[in-house]
Protein backbone atom coordinates (compact mmCIF):
# COMPACT_ATOMS: atom_id res chain seq x y z
CA UNK A 1 0.00 0.00 0.00
CA UNK A 2 1.26 3.27 -1.01
CA UNK A 3 1.90 6.33 1.70
CA UNK A 4 -0.35 8.50 1.30
CA UNK A 5 1.63 12.13 0.41
CA UNK A 6 2.12 15.11 2.27
CA UNK A 7 -0.77 17.93 2.56
CA UNK A 8 -0.13 20.33 0.19
CA UNK A 9 -1.62 24.11 0.59
CA UNK A 10 -5.04 23.70 2.84
CA UNK A 11 -3.67 20.93 4.48
CA UNK A 12 -0.45 21.25 5.70
CA UNK A 13 1.31 18.61 6.83
CA UNK A 14 2.23 18.99 10.93
CA UNK A 15 4.99 18.42 12.77
CA UNK A 16 5.64 15.05 14.03
CA UNK A 17 3.66 13.49 11.76
CA UNK A 18 4.26 11.41 8.33
CA UNK A 19 1.35 12.10 6.54
CA UNK A 20 -1.59 14.38 6.65
CA UNK A 21 -5.17 14.12 5.06
CA UNK A 22 -6.05 17.45 4.09
CA UNK A 23 -6.86 18.91 7.39
CA UNK A 24 -5.45 20.85 10.27
CA UNK A 25 -4.29 17.81 12.99
CA UNK A 26 -2.10 19.11 15.20
CA UNK A 27 -5.01 18.32 17.17
CA UNK A 28 -3.66 15.45 17.16
CA UNK A 29 -0.76 16.09 19.95
CA UNK A 30 -1.69 16.40 23.61
CA UNK A 31 -3.05 19.39 24.91
CA UNK A 32 -0.68 19.84 27.43
CA UNK A 33 1.95 19.94 25.30
CA UNK A 34 1.33 23.14 24.06
CA UNK A 35 1.61 24.38 27.81
CA UNK A 36 5.74 23.53 27.78
CA UNK A 37 8.76 24.69 26.25
CA UNK A 38 11.62 23.50 25.24
CA UNK A 39 14.54 24.14 27.77
CA UNK A 40 16.38 27.06 27.24
CA UNK A 41 19.79 26.04 28.70
CA UNK A 42 19.57 23.16 26.28
CA UNK A 43 18.81 25.61 23.75
CA UNK A 44 21.60 27.92 24.36
CA UNK A 45 24.52 24.78 24.62
CA UNK A 46 22.70 23.88 21.29
CA UNK A 47 23.23 27.38 19.31
CA UNK A 48 26.76 27.66 20.87
CA UNK A 49 27.35 24.07 19.58
CA UNK A 50 26.44 25.00 16.40
CA UNK A 51 28.31 28.51 16.21
CA UNK A 52 31.46 26.60 16.88
CA UNK A 53 31.18 23.87 14.07
CA UNK A 54 31.27 27.35 11.33
CA UNK A 55 34.34 28.00 12.88
CA UNK A 56 33.42 31.28 15.29
CA UNK A 57 35.33 31.86 18.28
CA UNK A 58 32.08 30.85 20.72
CA UNK A 59 32.92 30.69 24.93
CA UNK A 60 29.71 28.71 25.93
CA UNK A 61 28.84 29.55 29.85
CA UNK A 62 25.12 27.42 29.40
CA UNK A 63 26.18 24.71 30.13
CA UNK A 64 25.37 22.50 33.56
CA UNK A 65 27.91 20.00 34.49
CA UNK A 66 31.14 19.76 35.82
CA UNK A 67 34.27 19.53 33.25
CA UNK A 68 36.27 17.15 35.76
CA UNK A 69 36.28 14.04 34.47
CA UNK A 70 34.70 10.89 36.33
CA UNK A 71 36.55 10.04 39.37
CA UNK A 72 38.66 6.62 38.10
CA UNK A 73 37.46 4.58 40.66
CA UNK A 74 33.85 5.32 39.60
CA UNK A 75 34.72 4.60 36.04
CA UNK A 76 36.54 0.94 37.04
CA UNK A 77 33.56 0.04 38.90
CA UNK A 78 31.56 0.09 35.54
CA UNK A 79 33.59 -1.69 33.80
CA UNK A 80 33.81 -4.61 36.07
CA UNK A 81 29.87 -4.80 35.97
CA UNK A 82 30.37 -5.50 32.72
CA UNK A 83 32.79 -7.75 32.48
CA UNK A 84 30.89 -9.21 35.53
CA UNK A 85 27.74 -9.62 33.40
CA UNK A 86 25.80 -7.81 35.16
CA UNK A 87 24.37 -5.62 32.01
CA UNK A 88 20.71 -6.98 32.60
CA UNK A 89 17.52 -5.85 33.44
CA UNK A 90 17.15 -4.77 36.97
CA UNK A 91 14.24 -3.71 39.00
CA UNK A 92 12.46 -0.89 38.12
CA UNK A 93 13.67 1.67 40.72
CA UNK A 94 17.32 0.35 41.68
CA UNK A 95 19.55 -2.53 42.30
CA UNK A 96 19.10 -3.22 46.10
CA UNK A 97 23.25 -2.65 46.38
CA UNK A 98 22.93 1.05 45.23
CA UNK A 99 19.56 1.38 47.83
CA UNK A 100 21.58 0.67 50.54
CA UNK A 101 24.68 3.15 49.62
CA UNK A 102 21.90 5.45 49.33
CA UNK A 103 20.51 4.68 52.75
CA UNK A 104 24.05 4.68 54.11
CA UNK A 105 24.54 8.24 52.52
CA UNK A 106 21.40 9.56 54.01
CA UNK A 107 22.39 8.41 57.23
CA UNK A 108 25.97 9.70 57.45
CA UNK A 109 25.73 13.14 55.37
CA UNK A 110 21.99 14.25 56.58
CA UNK A 111 21.20 12.33 59.43
CA UNK A 112 17.97 11.09 57.65
CA UNK A 113 16.72 7.53 58.46
CA UNK A 114 15.46 5.45 55.32
CA UNK A 115 14.62 1.56 54.41
CA UNK A 116 14.66 0.28 50.92
CA UNK A 117 10.85 0.40 50.32
CA UNK A 118 11.82 4.34 50.99
CA UNK A 119 14.29 4.75 47.93
CA UNK A 120 14.02 5.35 44.43
CA UNK A 121 16.11 5.49 41.91
CA UNK A 122 16.42 7.12 38.55
CA UNK A 123 17.37 8.13 35.15
CA UNK A 124 18.52 11.49 36.79
CA UNK A 125 17.59 13.62 39.15
CA UNK A 126 15.15 15.34 36.23
CA UNK A 127 13.29 11.85 36.22
CA UNK A 128 13.01 11.21 39.97
CA UNK A 129 10.87 14.74 40.43
CA UNK A 130 9.04 14.20 37.13
CA UNK A 131 7.80 10.82 38.29
CA UNK A 132 6.74 12.23 42.03
CA UNK A 133 5.05 15.05 40.24
CA UNK A 134 3.25 12.76 37.70
CA UNK A 135 2.47 10.30 40.31
CA UNK A 136 0.28 13.04 42.35
CA UNK A 137 -0.64 15.94 40.75
CA UNK A 138 -4.36 16.40 39.48
CA UNK A 139 -6.04 19.28 37.48
CA UNK A 140 -6.00 22.23 39.61
CA UNK A 141 -2.85 21.63 42.00
CA UNK A 142 -0.92 24.34 42.67
CA UNK A 143 2.77 23.86 43.08
CA UNK A 144 4.92 26.81 44.77
CA UNK A 145 7.96 27.32 42.87
CA UNK A 146 10.96 30.17 44.63
CA UNK A 147 11.59 32.09 41.32
CA UNK A 148 14.66 31.88 39.96
CA UNK A 149 14.04 28.38 39.60
CA UNK A 150 15.27 25.58 37.15
CA UNK A 151 13.83 25.80 34.13
CA UNK A 152 12.38 22.62 34.09
CA UNK A 153 10.23 22.92 37.27
CA UNK A 154 7.23 24.92 36.17
CA UNK A 155 7.13 22.62 32.89
CA UNK A 156 7.26 19.23 34.71
CA UNK A 157 4.48 20.73 36.79
CA UNK A 158 2.41 21.55 33.90
CA UNK A 159 3.03 18.29 32.05
CA UNK A 160 1.49 16.29 35.18
CA UNK A 161 -1.29 18.65 34.82
CA UNK A 162 -0.79 20.88 37.74
CA UNK A 163 -0.44 24.61 38.11
CA UNK A 164 3.02 26.39 39.14
CA UNK A 165 3.08 29.67 41.83
CA UNK A 166 6.32 31.12 41.00
CA UNK A 167 7.36 33.08 44.05
CA UNK A 168 9.52 35.79 43.25
CA UNK A 169 13.06 36.22 45.40
CA UNK A 170 14.96 39.04 44.23
CA UNK A 171 18.80 40.18 44.23
CA UNK A 172 17.37 42.38 47.52
CA UNK A 173 16.53 38.68 49.71
CA UNK A 174 19.70 36.99 48.35
CA UNK A 175 17.43 34.93 45.88
CA UNK A 176 15.66 34.05 48.96
CA UNK A 177 12.22 33.25 49.58
CA UNK A 178 10.95 34.14 53.17
CA UNK A 179 8.88 32.49 55.35
CA UNK A 180 6.40 35.28 54.76
CA UNK A 181 6.33 35.28 50.91
CA UNK A 182 5.98 31.20 51.52
CA UNK A 183 2.82 31.74 54.02
CA UNK A 184 1.42 34.16 51.27
CA UNK A 185 1.43 31.97 48.58
CA UNK A 186 -0.18 28.50 50.12
CA UNK A 187 -3.45 28.07 49.58
CA UNK A 188 -5.86 25.04 50.15
CA UNK A 189 -5.01 24.24 46.14
CA UNK A 190 -1.23 23.95 47.21
CA UNK A 191 0.12 20.20 46.76
CA UNK A 192 3.99 20.44 47.01
CA UNK A 193 6.47 23.15 47.72
CA UNK A 194 9.83 23.03 45.40
CA UNK A 195 12.79 23.64 46.91
CA UNK A 196 16.27 23.96 45.35
CA UNK A 197 19.37 24.63 47.78
CA UNK A 198 22.54 25.69 46.95
CA UNK A 199 19.96 26.70 43.50
CA UNK A 200 20.04 26.39 40.09
CA UNK A 201 20.12 29.08 38.46
CA UNK A 202 21.53 31.77 41.50
CA UNK A 203 23.84 29.44 43.96
CA UNK A 204 21.86 31.11 46.58
CA UNK A 205 22.30 28.59 49.98
CA UNK A 206 19.68 28.73 52.75
CA UNK A 207 21.21 28.33 55.95
CA UNK A 208 19.76 26.35 59.04
CA UNK A 209 18.05 29.20 60.64
CA UNK A 210 16.69 30.42 57.14
CA UNK A 211 15.39 26.95 56.27
CA UNK A 212 13.71 26.57 59.71
CA UNK A 213 12.02 29.48 59.63
CA UNK A 214 9.97 28.04 56.11
CA UNK A 215 10.04 24.52 57.83
CA UNK A 216 8.32 26.24 60.98
CA UNK A 217 5.42 27.32 58.03
CA UNK A 218 5.45 23.74 56.56
CA UNK A 219 4.57 22.68 59.97
CA UNK A 220 1.43 24.80 60.01
CA UNK A 221 -0.37 23.47 56.74
CA UNK A 222 -0.23 19.66 57.05
CA UNK A 223 -1.73 19.19 53.36
CA UNK A 224 1.70 20.90 51.97
CA UNK A 225 4.21 18.49 50.26
CA UNK A 226 8.17 19.40 49.96
CA UNK A 227 9.85 18.26 47.32
CA UNK A 228 12.98 19.28 48.08
CA UNK A 229 16.02 19.04 44.97
CA UNK A 230 19.56 18.55 46.71
CA UNK A 231 21.14 17.78 43.39
CA UNK A 232 24.07 20.90 44.73
CA UNK A 233 24.44 19.95 47.95
CA UNK A 234 28.24 18.93 47.83
CA UNK A 235 28.90 22.12 46.19
CA UNK A 236 28.86 24.36 48.92
CA UNK A 237 31.43 27.18 50.33
CA UNK A 238 32.33 28.11 53.43
CA UNK A 239 31.37 29.56 55.35
CA UNK A 240 27.96 27.98 54.28
CA UNK A 241 27.04 24.52 55.82
CA UNK A 242 24.44 23.05 53.71
CA UNK A 243 21.06 21.09 55.37
CA UNK A 244 18.18 20.09 54.15
CA UNK A 245 14.60 20.51 55.11
CA UNK A 246 13.92 17.05 56.66
CA UNK A 247 17.34 17.09 58.59
CA UNK A 248 16.37 20.43 59.94
CA UNK A 249 12.19 19.12 60.82
CA UNK A 250 12.98 15.65 61.09
CA UNK A 251 8.70 15.99 61.58
CA UNK A 252 8.89 16.90 57.99
CA UNK A 253 10.16 13.50 56.51
CA UNK A 254 6.33 12.08 56.23
CA UNK A 255 5.03 14.69 53.62
CA UNK A 256 8.67 15.30 51.91
CA UNK A 257 10.88 13.46 49.22
CA UNK A 258 14.42 14.43 49.01
CA UNK A 259 15.81 14.09 45.86
CA UNK A 260 19.55 13.55 45.11
CA UNK A 261 22.32 12.34 42.90
CA UNK A 262 25.32 11.73 41.30
CA UNK A 263 26.37 13.71 38.17
CA UNK A 264 27.33 17.26 40.32
CA UNK A 265 29.31 15.98 43.08
CA UNK A 266 30.83 13.53 41.12
CA UNK A 267 30.72 14.74 37.53
CA UNK A 268 28.53 11.82 36.16
CA UNK A 269 25.89 14.07 34.19
CA UNK A 270 25.86 11.50 31.18
CA UNK A 271 25.58 8.54 33.82
CA UNK A 272 22.14 9.47 34.70
CA UNK A 273 21.19 8.30 38.14
CA UNK A 274 19.51 10.10 40.41
CA UNK A 275 18.04 9.15 43.46
CA UNK A 276 15.23 9.98 46.50
CA UNK A 277 14.20 9.00 50.08
CA UNK A 278 10.64 9.72 51.30
CA UNK A 279 7.54 8.07 52.10
CA UNK A 280 7.05 4.27 51.22
CA UNK A 281 3.56 4.97 49.56
CA UNK A 282 4.81 7.82 47.33
CA UNK A 283 8.17 5.59 46.61
CA UNK A 284 5.78 2.90 45.27
CA UNK A 285 3.52 5.46 42.98
CA UNK A 286 6.80 6.49 41.81
CA UNK A 287 8.14 2.91 40.85
CA UNK A 288 4.59 2.39 38.92
CA UNK A 289 5.06 5.46 37.24
CA UNK A 290 9.14 4.33 36.29
CA UNK A 291 8.02 0.78 35.17
CA UNK A 292 5.33 1.46 32.83
CA UNK A 293 8.27 4.46 31.29
CA UNK A 294 11.76 3.82 31.42
CA UNK A 295 11.67 0.89 33.71
CA UNK A 296 15.14 0.45 35.33
CA UNK A 297 17.90 2.65 35.17
CA UNK A 298 21.62 1.42 33.07
CA UNK A 299 22.70 -1.28 35.15
CA UNK A 300 26.05 -0.39 34.65
CA UNK A 301 25.58 3.33 35.26
CA UNK A 302 24.06 2.04 39.24
CA UNK A 303 27.24 0.03 39.72
CA UNK A 304 29.29 3.06 39.40
CA UNK A 305 26.81 5.12 41.79
CA UNK A 306 27.32 2.59 44.26
CA UNK A 307 31.34 3.31 43.87
CA UNK A 308 30.80 6.92 43.91
CA UNK A 309 28.71 6.91 46.76
CA UNK A 310 30.35 3.95 48.66
CA UNK A 311 33.93 5.13 47.91
CA UNK A 312 36.80 7.87 48.67
CA UNK A 313 34.90 11.19 48.44
CA UNK A 314 38.38 12.84 47.87
CA UNK A 315 36.97 14.19 44.94
CA UNK A 316 34.35 16.61 45.86
CA UNK A 317 36.65 18.49 48.50
CA UNK A 318 39.36 18.65 45.15
CA UNK A 319 36.80 19.81 42.30
CA UNK A 320 34.72 22.06 45.56
CA UNK A 321 38.67 24.44 45.85
CA UNK A 322 38.34 24.35 41.93
CA UNK A 323 34.79 25.66 41.95
CA UNK A 324 35.11 27.95 44.41
CA UNK A 325 38.39 29.86 43.23
CA UNK A 326 36.38 30.06 40.01
CA UNK A 327 33.42 32.13 41.38
CA UNK A 328 35.54 34.35 43.21
CA UNK A 329 37.30 35.11 39.71
CA UNK A 330 33.83 35.15 38.35
CA UNK A 331 31.79 37.47 41.21
CA UNK A 332 35.21 39.65 41.12
CA UNK A 333 35.46 40.27 37.05
CA UNK A 334 31.86 40.59 36.74
CA UNK A 335 31.44 43.14 39.17
CA UNK A 336 34.00 44.95 37.07
CA UNK A 337 31.46 45.61 34.43
CA UNK A 338 29.87 48.45 33.75
CA UNK A 339 25.83 48.34 34.73
CA UNK A 340 26.40 44.51 36.12
CA UNK A 341 26.00 43.55 39.97
CA UNK A 342 26.94 39.91 40.79
CA UNK A 343 26.32 38.57 44.20
CA UNK A 344 28.29 36.43 45.64
CA UNK A 345 26.76 33.05 44.95
CA UNK A 346 26.69 30.20 48.67
CA UNK A 347 27.31 26.99 46.36
CA UNK A 348 26.64 25.57 42.90
CA UNK A 349 28.92 26.68 39.63
CA UNK A 350 26.57 29.59 38.72
CA UNK A 351 26.62 33.04 38.60
CA UNK A 352 22.91 34.88 38.46
CA UNK A 353 23.70 38.97 37.45
CA UNK A 354 21.90 41.99 37.24
CA UNK A 355 22.12 43.69 34.31
CA UNK A 356 19.67 46.52 35.58
CA UNK A 357 22.13 49.05 34.57
CA UNK A 358 22.35 48.03 31.31
CA UNK A 359 18.63 48.26 29.91
CA UNK A 360 18.01 51.32 27.81
CA UNK A 361 21.50 51.19 26.72
CA UNK A 362 22.51 50.35 23.05
CA UNK A 363 24.84 47.63 21.93
CA UNK A 364 27.27 48.27 18.77
CA UNK A 365 24.87 46.83 16.39
CA UNK A 366 22.33 49.45 17.01
CA UNK A 367 19.96 47.05 19.13
CA UNK A 368 18.70 48.87 21.65
CA UNK A 369 18.72 46.82 25.13
CA UNK A 370 15.40 46.34 26.86
CA UNK A 371 15.59 42.82 28.54
CA UNK A 372 17.66 39.96 29.73
CA UNK A 373 16.91 38.23 26.38
CA UNK A 374 18.32 40.95 24.59
CA UNK A 375 21.37 41.34 26.46
CA UNK A 376 22.49 37.83 25.80
CA UNK A 377 21.65 37.66 22.13
CA UNK A 378 23.74 40.98 21.26
CA UNK A 379 26.45 39.35 23.74
CA UNK A 380 26.49 36.44 22.11
CA UNK A 381 26.58 38.02 18.34
CA UNK A 382 29.08 40.56 19.68
CA UNK A 383 31.86 38.50 21.90
CA UNK A 384 30.87 35.15 21.06
CA UNK A 385 29.67 34.22 24.82
CA UNK A 386 26.81 32.35 25.37
CA UNK A 387 24.87 32.47 28.97
CA UNK A 388 21.24 32.15 29.16
CA UNK A 389 18.72 34.79 29.83
CA UNK A 390 16.94 35.44 32.97
CA UNK A 391 13.83 35.17 31.88
CA UNK A 392 13.79 31.86 31.34
CA UNK A 393 14.73 31.15 34.92
CA UNK A 394 11.57 33.18 36.14
CA UNK A 395 13.08 36.28 36.94
CA UNK A 396 14.21 39.15 34.96
CA UNK A 397 16.99 41.55 34.36
CA UNK A 398 19.76 38.59 35.19
CA UNK A 399 21.43 36.09 33.09
CA UNK A 400 22.77 33.07 34.67
CA UNK A 401 26.69 32.54 34.10
CA UNK A 402 28.04 28.27 34.60
CA UNK A 403 31.97 28.75 35.87
CA UNK A 404 32.05 24.78 35.22
CA UNK A 405 35.03 25.53 33.00
CA UNK A 406 38.71 26.26 33.32
CA UNK A 407 40.18 29.68 35.16
CA UNK A 408 41.85 30.34 31.43
CA UNK A 409 37.95 30.16 29.83
CA UNK A 410 36.44 31.94 32.49
CA UNK A 411 38.56 34.86 32.22
CA UNK A 412 38.54 35.60 28.74
CA UNK A 413 34.68 35.48 28.74
CA UNK A 414 34.85 37.96 31.60
CA UNK A 415 36.78 40.03 29.84
CA UNK A 416 34.43 39.77 26.76
CA UNK A 417 31.57 40.60 29.05
CA UNK A 418 33.40 43.55 30.38
CA UNK A 419 34.48 45.07 26.87
CA UNK A 420 30.56 44.14 26.42
CA UNK A 421 28.98 46.42 28.41
CA UNK A 422 31.66 48.86 27.83
CA UNK A 423 30.74 49.43 24.67
CA UNK A 424 26.87 49.66 25.36
CA UNK A 425 26.04 53.89 24.75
Amino acid sequence: MKPLPLARAGGAAYEGCAYSTGVNRMSFLAESLARVKPSPTIAVTTKAAELKATGKDIIGLGAGEPDFDTPEHIKQAAKDAMDQGKTKYTAPDGIPELKDAIIAKFKRENGLDYARENISVGTGGKQVLYNALVATLNPGDEVIIPAPYWVSYPDMVLLGGGEPVPVEAGIETGFKMTPEMLEAAITPKTKWLIFNSPSNPTGAGYSREELKGLTDVLMKHEHVWILTDDMYEHIAYAPFEFCTPAEVEPRLMERTLTVNGVSKAYAMTGWRIGYAGGPAKLIGAMRKVQSQSTSNPSSISQWGAVAALNGPQDYIKESGEAFQRRRDLVVSMLNQCNGIECPTPEGAFYVYPSIKGCLGKTAPSGKKIETDEDFVTELLEVEGVAAVHGAAFGLSPYFRASYATSDAVLEDACQRIQRFCGSLK
